[in-house]
């Protein structure tokens, strides 16, 4: 019994370390494609505009302040 519960435990354990890197490696990708495309941001500020939000904060921590107001700037010059 006590074999068969160490195993179901292994099994869980590797279970949640995939589950971890596959968040790790998504949220890197999501990262990269905002970080070089603006018209995957202009999306995102569609569809998840929390998310976009989240990487504003984060790119404001770095120092980098222009990167919302150009893409403010592009998406009212496009409505134009």
């Amino acid at each position: 019994m006590a074999h068969k519960m160490e195993s179901t435990a292994k099994k869980m354990f590797k279970g949640i370390l995939v589950a971890e890197l596959m968040g790790v490696f998504g949220a890197y990708f999501l990262f990269n494609k905002m970080n070089t495309s603006q018209d995957f941001r202009q999306t995102m500020s569609k569809k998840f505009p929390f998310i976009l939000e989240v990487y504003y904060k984060a790119i404001e921590q770095s120092g980098m302040y222009e990167i919302r107001r150009q893409d403010q700037e592009k998406w009212l010059n496009s409505k134009n």
